[in-house]
């Protein structure tokens, strides 16, 4: 049995108006959870702010190899806490982990956790930790959840030093987002800290423990938008200063100073973004107003949303230039191989060139190509004099077919032709720079039976968290593009966009790439309305459609280029 002891702050705010105040507990557990995603209160067990008390109830007593519904086999546990214990388990029908939370059915929190966890399921937002089942039977209830073995709490993230500014951005921007939504359907978080933020290997940002954790324990606020809105200008003042922003320490972080009041994060840390910082002080304002600018403050996550939204775009950091190393001639190719390496220090000889051809096979070979190459002209320049006298003719007795009614004889333009592309990347500068790489082929293979298909997204603007996404084509050289051609599966808006003829490699920034010409439809052709030259086009999605599932995809099944 290994016990573990933390701090913690709680992070509802019952009476709407105190700041968050610092509360302790022990938590004790039968295993270290080793995954780096550990259920929301492994490491941080927060006191109750409800009014609830477990009473008597104590946690079942259960061991590692128990079995819920002859499914869910319990692997670890790695919380016990408050007559309630949360679990590691694996889910043998489907094959695959997940976190189980289990408390007595007399627990006197039991009716309003199942509740919690049914309501947060029919909430079906990708951006939660979904919840996969809520259950009572024999004398148990117990809650079970996604379990991602890929994703990192932000604690973890913390842990090496703040976040970059397009990183702390993206973080605040898609959970303000996301719990902007949950409150529009009633659900609120309660308990929203660094332990119960993660960040997959896709870099999206995902939420666990939505009205679960704070029915664990009994939390309730009389005004819930603000404590959330609270909780999640916390996390970006903690995404920017790897401080606490209040003065208990807490998450493995250390607080502010005694006696010294919310000071903005950019003057606790030297380099801070300056709109980020003014951004968590306005969801973290108590008195209506921050204090470097007298903006009213965000209490409401959709308040924040709008406010981040009104904010200039932080857009992620150029790619770190890395010089290509030196060309290093071989040894083969120094013409040194087989030879002994020469001593240091000494001076290697020059060969000399080697003697003309002096002899009679030497004479008689010059003569040989000499002749050659009279012959050669002689043949060239009687073949060209023909050419010409035949185009001549040809000239004459067909000038009345190269000249129309109006007497115009300029010449015909030349027939479009097909232009093969050389390869192919996904593009998506505004988000976490990956977009189905491995499937990137099927958009230009020949076959619209096959596509490329970006990440489903909540809206047909990618949910608002970016301008859009694309994939950048090489033709191989710098050639005149006259049309590109894209068939997409469903309606879809797309830009053409092209990078300098000039541009020595691919270019990586997305304000490199000059619009030429935009469309809509299923099979969309984007002609430039003048000349362009280029090797570099950037097919450039804007608007995507509906699918089957509900959600909003953009689907690349073909694309031509042509002269």
């Amino acid at each position: 049995m290994a016990e573990r002891s933390t701090a913690a702050v709680d992070v509802a705010d019952n009476s709407g108006d105190e700041p968050l105040t610092a509360q302790a507990d022990q938590s004790t557990a039968d295993g270290v959870a080793k995954n780096r995603e550990r259920d929301t209160d492994s490491d941080e067990a927060q006191g109750s702010g409800g009014t609830e008390h477990p009473g008597k109830a104590s946690a079942p007593e259960l061991h590692s190899g128990h079995k819920l519904a002859r499914r869910y086999r319990l692997e670890e546990c790695v919380t016990r806490l408050d007559g309630f214990s949360s679990w590691r388990a694996v889910d043998e029908k489907l094959r695959r982990a997940v976190g189980v939370h289990i408390l007595p059915a007399d627990h006197a929190r039991a009716r309003s956790v199942l509740a919690a966890a049914r309501s947060s399921a029919l909430l079906g937002d990708p951006r939660f930790v979904q919840v996969l089942d809520a259950v009572e039977e024999n004398d148990l209830v117990y809650v079970v959840h996604e379990w991602l073995p890929d994703a990192t709490e932000l604690t973890t993230l913390l842990a090496s030093g703040p976040l970059e500014p397009h990183d702390a951005y993206q973080m605040v921007s898609q959970i303000a987002s996301a719990m902007a939504a949950a409150h529009r359907e009633g659900l609120s978080h309660l308990r929203l800290n660094p332990t119960a933020v993660l960040r997959t290997s896709t870099g999206q940002w995902r939420i666990r423990g939505l009205a679960v954790n704070a029915a664990l324990r009994g939390i309730t606020s009389d005004t819930p938008q603000r404590t959330d809105t609270e909780a999640i200008g916390a996390l970006l003042y903690t995404a920017l200063t790897q401080r606490w922003p209040y003065e208990n320490d807490a998450y493995g972080l250390s607080g502010l100073p005694k006696d010294v009041g919310l000071i903005a994060p950019d003057q606790v840390r030297a380099g801070v973004h300056r709109g980020l910082s003014e951004l968590a002080m306005r969801a973290l304002a108590n008195d209506g107003a921050t204090a470097s600018r007298h903006e009213a403050a965000c209490t409401t996550p959709e308040e924040l949303v709008k406010a981040i939204g009104d904010m200039p775009r932080i857009r992620p950091p150029e790619p770190a230039f890395t010089a290509p190393p030196e060309y290093q001639r071989t040894t083969y190719q120094q013409g040194t191989y087989g030879r002994p390496a020469p001593h240091p220090g000494a001076t290697q000889p020059v060969p000399a060139p080697p003697p003309p051809l002096q002899s009679r096979t030497g004479r008689a070979l010059k003569w040989a190509v000499s002749a050659l190459l009279i012959a050669a002209l002689g043949l060239g320049s009687w073949q060209l004099a023909d050419a010409l006298m035949d185009q001549g003719k040809s000239e004459d007795t067909n000038k009345t077919q190269t000249t129309d009614d109006d007497g115009d004889k300029s010449p015909t333009k030349p027939a479009s032709q097909p232009i093969t592309i050389a390869g192919a990347r996904d593009f998506d500068p505004f988000g976490d720079r990956s977009e189905k790489p491995s499937d990137i082929q099927k958009a230009y293979d020949n076959s619209p039976s096959t596509y490329w298909q970006t990440d489903f997204y909540k809206g047909a603007n990618f949910g608002n968290l970016k301008p859009g996404l694309g994939m950048i084509l090489d033709l191989g050289k710098v050639q005149q593009v006259g049309k590109v051609t894209v068939t997409f599966v469903g309606k879809t808006s797309v830009e053409l966009r092209t990078a300098s003829s000039t541009a020595g490699s691919e270019p990586t920034s997305f304000d490199a790439y000059t619009k030429v010409a935009g469309g809509s439809g299923t099979t969309v052709t984007l002609t430039p309305s003048q000349s362009v030259k280029t090797r570099y086009v950037l097919v450039w999605l804007t608007e995507l459609p509906l699918t089957d599932d509900g959600n909003y995809r953009g689907r690349v099944a073909d694309i031509e280029v042509a002269s």
